[in-house]
């Protein structure tokens, strides 16, 4: 975290007052007053919970499993249908109906864990950047999201492909396919990762959009299902603000549980900038202050 000198002085400053107050007489009349209040060491973190959730509560890998072994006994009755498709209608230029049957999964906290990486971010009171996250993706060292691999494995009983479609750089394929490999997930061959930056013929990817690599695997496969943890990695979020979110799983709100299976991740998302106009070259502490504006607190 970005922080002026000001600000660390007057947070030093608050740090001392606070290590020279005592605690109040405890219950009964015995005082207390020699006892230091605790004080914190480092500024607070945003992602510090959202962390450990991830790492360390049992609920955060019920979710995971709840979603997956749902969708596994969903996985019949899309096959048996030949017009069923999880891809909008606009992103499906070509009948599906012939085609062999896939599942198209995001890679980052759908099918592979990087809570590891978030932890060192939240120890070392830093933030993302590509040439830590290109040590952590070149470590192989992600595991296997909660309930993934048992979906898996039920997909390739059924002859399904697993295509992998991730906002990866295409330079960090061979690293992802190996760790995928390592977690015991499947690869059929090196085409099923489409990394960021796969050229796609007829299609001009903005940014880091997946529409063209969604496009692609559309034209060698049926899409049975698709999993994320964004709403990205369903389909186009043409303007990344609350208001446009919202109407977008509003529209596909009867897709989700039967297309589409939405993975929790309150670590990041586009859901965050959103609330701050996507305005990332702002300091750390300004889009923190956008973030508490937009909490509800129901006054």
């Amino acid at each position: 975290m970005r922080r002026s000198p000001l600000f660390l002085a007057l947070f030093a400053a608050a740090l001392s007052l606070g290590a020279c107050r005592t605690m109040p007489a405890a219950e009964g009349g015995t005082a207390a007053a020699d006892t230091p209040v605790a004080t914190a060491t480092v500024p607070a973190d945003d992602n510090l919970n959202a962390v450990l959730w991830m790492q360390r509560a049992a609920e955060y890998r019920a979710t995971c499993e709840t979603v997956y072994h749902a969708a596994a006994d969903r996985l019949d009755a899309a096959l048996k249908d030949p017009d069923w498709d999880a891809l909008v209608p606009a992103e499906r230029a070509n009948a599906v109906k012939g085609l062999p049957p896939a599942v198209v999964l995001d890679v980052d906290e759908t099918v592979l864990d990087n809570s590891p990486y978030q932890a060192r971010l939240v120890r070392g009171g830093s933030e993302y950047d590509e040439v830590t996250w290109d040590g952590w993706v070149r470590e192989e060292k992600a595991q296997p999201v909660p309930g993934v691999l048992d979906f898996a494995r039920a997909a390739t009983a059924r002859g399904i492909t697993l295509i992998y479609i991730s906002n990866r750089a295409e330079h960090l394929g061979p690293a992802t396919l190996s760790n995928l490999r390592k977690a015991g997930l499947p690869v059929k061959d090196d085409s099923v990762f489409l990394g960021l930056g796969t050229f796609v013929e007829g299609c001009e990817q903005e940014g880091s959009e997946k529409l063209c690599r969604r496009q692609l695997a559309g034209r060698k496969y049926r899409v049975l299902m698709q999993f994320g943890d964004q709403l990205g990695d369903f389909a186009q979020v043409v303007a990344n603000t609350p208001d446009a979110r919202d109407a977008l799983e509003a529209q596909y709100r009867g897709w989700f549980g039967q297309r589409w299976w939405a993975l929790p991740n309150p670590s990041y998302g586009s859901w965050e900038p959103a609330l701050f106009n996507n305005a990332w070259p702002d300091p750390r502490e300004t889009r923190r202050a956008s973030k508490r504006e937009a909490l509800n607190p129901a006054e």
